[in-house]
């Protein structure tokens, strides 16, 4: 059976999320996760009844059901955004930069890299919803000062904070700040993760 690319995105981001429901360690930030209990974290089966009379059920058309639900469901708790075919999404930690692109990686998406100002809006809901700075997946090139996105192309989208980058080549991480905008800073800071599918 294939999936759709857009399914794939959300099954990624429901598995990222996932995992830190049932290590509890979104306590507070998805109260009602749908696949939980109310008063305990033991799982409960979702509701698997086909969304159509036919007899053996038309599988992609019941996940792309349950994935749509699912999306709403993580909308409204204000844990994805979705820009440029992107799926932004956070699950509320803090860790340095190298931290936050493993983690991204593990999930099956990458480090947030904004393309255009919208994707930058995107990130930027989740910096200003947790009041706090991200990293973004854009690294000091081998020339000092010069910045360039993790695969190596060239940034075609920047968003620098006034005077920056300032950091002489001894700031080789980018960070958004809760306005928007970007600075230069060094690796070793804990920001919130946001990752993109």
């Amino acid at each position: 059976m294939m999936l759709s690319p857009q399914l794939h995105k959300i099954l990624a981001v429901a598995f990222f999320l996932l995992s830190f429901c049932a290590q509890g360690k979104l306590a507070g930030f998805l109260p009602k996760f749908p696949f939980f209990g109310a008063k305990s974290n033991e799982r409960q089966i979702p509701d698997l009844t086909p969304v159509a009379g036919n007899e053996n059920g038309d599988t992609v058309r019941q996940l792309e059901y349950r994935i749509s639900r699912l999306e709403g469901v993580l909308r409204l708790n204000k844990i994805i955004t979705e820009s440029g075919g992107k799926i932004f999404a956070t699950n509320g930690k803090r860790a340095d930069f190298d931290a936050t692109v493993e983690k991204c990686k593990e999930a099956g998406g990458s480090i947030a890299t904004p393309r255009n100002p919208g994707e930058n809006d995107a990130i930027l809901y989740f910096v200003k919803y947790f009041n706090t700075y991200a990293y973004l997946g854009i690294k000091q090139s081998l020339i000092p000062g010069k910045f360039q996105p993790l695969n190596g192309g060239q940034l075609s989208y920047t968003n620098w904070y006034s005077n920056e980058p300032s950091g002489r080549g001894e700031e080789e991480c980018v960070e958004m700040y809760t306005d928007g905008t970007w600075n230069d800073k060094k690796c070793n800071k804990n920001h919130l993760i946001v990752c993109q599918f």
